[in-house]
C-alpha cells in the first residue's frame, strides 16, 4: 500500500423522496427502465457499486483517508481527502466528475484515479508515489447524483439537474451573460447557485482551497483553461504555466485542442465551476477536459487539429481562431462548451445518447478510464513542479 494519502472523492447526493426526483426530471422523453445500465453495460459501475468500491478503498488506505459532506436543501455531497501522512503538500488538487448526469465516463476515471493513489494498480504505483510527494487530492465522483440515478436506469440523454438546470452553468461567474431560456439544455438557473449540487460543490471546494482545479465532461476531446465565459479572452493570471502544462498532459494522453475554452470552441459558456474557482478562489490552475470522442469522430477531430497546428504553429496557444473555423474543427462533437444547437449530430435516441457521451465496449472503456485517471496524476505532478518555484 502507498504511504498514505488523503483523497476528496464527493460521492452521493441522494434526495429523499424518489417520487419528487421522477416528477421533477426534466429534458428528457426517455423512459427509464430499471437496471437498465448493468443490464447494457455490465463493467460500468452504479451509483450504489461506486459507494461500495469506495469505502473499500477508504480502507485500504489507511487511517490518513477522512470523509467530509456538504448538505444542502436535503442534497448531500460526500467527499474523501488521502495525502501522505503527516505532510502538508503545496499542491492540493480538486477534480469534479459528474456535473452532467449522462457522463459516466467522467465518474469512472475518478474512481480509477483513486484506486491509483490507494495503490491498488501495481503498474501505476511509481507515478501514485510520485504525485503524492507534492500532492494532496480531492475527487468529487458524483456531482450530479439524483439525475444520475436515472441515467443509470436508462435515460442516456440526461444532462440536468431535477430542475432542468445545467450545474456547469449555475456558477457565479458572469452568470448574467447567460441568456439560455429555461427549455435550453443550458438553462442556467433562475440565480448563481441556486441548486443544491452547486451549494454543496462551492462548500467543498471552497474549504479545500485548492491550487489545482479540474472539471471532468465527455462528448469530445478538448483540454480547457480560462476563460469559458466568452470567445475573446485568454486568461492573464498565470497563463504561460496553464498552457505548458496543457501542452506536456495533451501529447501523452489526448492529442486534442487546448488553450482556452472559449476561443477553442468559439462559444460563450458563462457560470462554469472551473471559471469560478480561478477567478474567486485565485486558484493558479484551474482546467475543464473533456475526455471522449466517439471513435467514429475522433480520428477525424485529431487530424483537423494537427493541421491547425502545423498551419498556425504555437501561435495557436495565443490567438483566437474565430467562432467560424472552430465550429468547423468541433464539427460533430458535443461539447460541454458548445451549445447542442449549434451541433450537427442529433440525440434521437437513449444509444445514441450514450455512445456520443461514454464507451460503447469494455475495451474502449478499459483504456479510457486508464489513460485519463493516469493524466490526472501526471498534471497533478506538472502543477506542483510550478508551485515549488513560485511563491503561491
Amino acid at each position: 500500500m502507498l504511504p498514505v494519502v488523503s483523497v476528496l472523492v464527493g460521492i452521493f447526493a441522494i434526495s429523499a423522496d424518489a417520487k419528487i426526483i421522477r416528477t421533477q426530471l426534466r429534458h428528457s422523453s426517455l423512459r427509464a427502465d430499471t437496471a437498465r445500465l448493468k443490464a447494457d453495460y455490465p463493467y460500468y459501475h452504479t451509483s450504489a457499486e461506486i459507494e461500495s468500491e469506495t469505502a473499500r478503498l477508504l480502507q485500504a488506505c489507511g487511517e490518513s483517508a477522512k470523509t467530509n459532506s456538504s448538505t444542502a436543501n436535503n442534497v448531500t455531497i460526500t467527499e474523501v481527502r488521502i495525502k501522505t501522512p503527516g505532510s502538508n503538500p503545496k499542491n492540493r488538487v480538486s477534480i469534479v466528475f459528474g456535473e452532467h448526469s449522462r457522463e459516466l465516463i467522467s465518474p469512472e476515471t475518478g474512481l480509477m484515479l483513486f484506486k491509483m493513489l490507494c495503490g491498488d494498480i501495481e503498474s501505476k504505483k511509481e507515478l501514485a508515489v510520485e504525485a503524492l510527494k507534492s500532492s494532496e487530492f480531492q475527487l468529487v465522483l458524483n456531482a450530479n447524483p439524483r439525475s444520475r440515478l436515472k441515467v443509470e436506469e436508462g435515460d442516456y440523454c440526461l444532462r440536468a439537474n431535477p430542475a432542468g438546470v445545467d450545474l456547469n452553468r449555475n456558477w457565479d461567474e458572469k452568470w448574467t451573460l447567460n441568456k439560455h431560456a429555461e427549455s435550453s439544455d443550458q438553462y442556467p438557473g433562475s440565480a448563481p447557485f441556486s441548486e443544491p449540487e452547486t451549494q454543496a460543490l462551492k462548500s467543498l471546494i471552497t474549504d479545500f482551497r485548492p491550487t489545482t482545479f479540474l472539471s471532468v465532461h465527455s462528448g469530445t476531446l478538448g483540454m480547457y483553461m480560462p476563460w469559458a465565459y466568452d470567445s475573446q479572452h485568454l486568461a492573464v493570471r498565470n497563463r504561460s504555466e496553464m498552457l505548458s502544462v496543457l501542452f506536456q498532459v495533451d501529447g501523452d494522453h489526448c492529442q486534442c485542442p487546448f488553450g482556452a475554452a472559449g476561443l477553442e470552441v468559439g462559444y460563450d459558456c458563462p457560470g462554469t465551476s472551473f471559471d469560478w474557482v480561478y477567478d474567486h478562489l485565485n486558484v493558479p490552475f484551474s482546467f475543464a477536459w473533456e475526455i471522449y470522442a466517439n471513435p467514429l469522430q475522433v480520428e477525424s477531430l485529431k487530424q483537423r487539429w494537427t493541421e491547425e497546428k502545423d498551419e498556425r504553429g504555437l501561435l495557436l496557444l495565443q490567438e483566437n481562431l474565430g467562432s467560424e473555423e472552430l465550429a468547423k474543427l468541433y464539427k460533430g462533437h458535443h461539447s460541454d462548451f458548445l451549445s447542442l444547437a449549434q451541433q450537427e449530430a442529433k440525440l434521437t435516441t437513449s444509444d445514441s445518447c450514450f455512445s456520443t457521451f461514454n464507451p460503447g465496449t469494455q475495451k474502449d472503456f478499459e483504456e479510457s478510464v486508464d489513460n485519463w485517471a493516469t493524466s490526472y496524476l501526471r498534471m497533478a505532478t506538472e502543477t506542483a513542479k510550478y508551485l515549488k518555484r513560485s511563491k503561491v
